[in-house]
């Protein structure tokens, strides 16, 4: 039985956030995720603990108060979160936004698809990799 993944999302697109949340019941692997509006209420979160560590971070760009280039770097300041893979999730195609983020220190950078069995094959992709070894990942 696979354990289940904890997911933190951060995304000011409610239907986005439906949409991985869909991606993820069609996978049927246990999950729980946690959402955050934008980058300042994530950082509130994660601080003060209110949501338990996740094991992967998906983390919108274009957001409103605080985006996700500046979320990102607030994020890799905590050091209880340092090891949690940090994945971009954007409708970003940039190669210049990619290259930016990945030495901010995301680890992988995700264009969000269009279909939800495109979703599902990214997100295989994501929890497959062996994280201990993936030093920032384009896709």
């Amino acid at each position: 039985m696979n354990k289940t993944k904890t997911l933190f999302i951060i995304d000011d697109d409610e239907d986005d956030q439906l949409f991985l949340n869909e991606a993820m019941k069609d996978l049927k692997i246990p999950f729980e995720c946690y959402y955050a509006n934008n980058g300042e209420a994530a950082l509130k979160q994660l601080r003060e603990e209110i949501i338990p560590v996740p094991d992967f971070i998906f983390l919108d760009l274009n957001m409103p108060k605080l985006n996700g280039k500046e979320c990102l770097i607030e994020i890799k300041k905590l050091p209880k979160y340092s090891k949690v893979p940090l994945i971009i999730y954007t409708t970003s195609s940039n190669q210049k936004d990619k290259q930016e983020i990945m030495q901010l220190g995301a680890h992988y950078f995700l264009t969000k698809p269009t279909r939800i069995s495109e979703l599902c094959n990214c997100l295989m992709n994501v929890f497959s990799m062996d994280w201990k070894k993936v030093a920032g990942k384009v896709n």
